[in-house]
This record gives structure tokens, sequence and C-alpha cells, in this order.
């Protein structure tokens, strides 16, 4: 099973990529995570590992399996019958930066739970993207750094 979400974030790409591997920051401005703890330290990279506590999940250890700076990550968990790729994408665009979130279930347990999983992951990629969208652009507006 595969899931897509697009958004268009007003602020040059830069500042998008910043708050998007800053993952340590993300349970400060998207209600989709509640906790990060790094398991590495120094700047994200293939290899980083961190547990994530995301609401109604388990908490789970994510690991970064590619990383192209400034525009792509991915990283992967796995989790009783599952494996879950999630990427993050970045883009420039007329608006700005374009922001595309992918992620990417297989195992037994995707295909059993497919209506209930599809829902909540549909909606938990709408929502980071649009809270990504308002921290990025109020951000923006309080440095003065925005692409209008």
């Amino acid at each position: 099973m595969k899931l897509k979400e697009t958004c268009k974030i007003h602020v040059p790409r830069k500042l998008v990529w910043t708050a998007t591997i800053e993952i340590d920051r993300w349970p400060q401005w998207t209600p989709t995570v509640q906790t990060v703890e790094r398991i590495d330290e120094g700047p994200l990279r293939v290899g980083s590992e961190a547990f994530l506590k995301q609401p109604g999940m388990p908490k789970s250890r994510w690991r970064v399996t590619s990383l192209d700076a400034g525009r792509r990550f991915a990283w992967e968990t796995r989790m009783r019958g599952m494996r879950i790729v999630a990427t993050h994408e970045l883009a420039d665009c007329e608006a700005g930066t374009r922001n595309t979130l992918i992620v990417e279930m297989q195992g037994v347990a995707t295909w059993l739970l497919a209506p209930l999983i599809w829902f909540s992951a549909r909606k938990n990629l709408k929502t980071e993207n649009a809270a990504l969208k308002r921290f990025c652009e109020s951000q923006a507006a309080g440095s003065g750094r925005t692409t209008n």
C-alpha cells in the first residue's frame, strides 16, 4: 500500500529542508509525532536512528535508508507484521517549495488492516503537511524570508 500527499509551502526549499531534518523538533510543530528520541548524534544521515512515538501507535525505531541533502530522505521501521517506509521529498516550485510525503506499507498486517490503516495514514499525511506548512511559513514570516 502506497500513499502520497503533496502541498506547496511558500518559503524557500532550504527552510523547509531544515524543518524536515530537525526530527527532534517535530513534536513542537506537528500533532502526528508525540516524541522523538535520537539514538545517534549529529546531522541526520544514512544510518541515523530515532525512536518515534505517534498517537495510537507503539513507540517505533526508525532508520534513515537514503538521504539526498536538501531534497529527500527516506527511513523505515518494522512493527507487528509490517514494514513501513516514509519518504520526505522537497522540490522547488513557483510558489516556493513542493513538499511530498510518501508512506509505503508492506506485510501481512498491512493487508489485514488495510481500511483502517489507509484512513489513518492518509489523515496523518494531510495533518503533517499542513502543520509543516504552517510552521515553515510562520518561521519565515518572523524572519522576513518568504518567497512572496
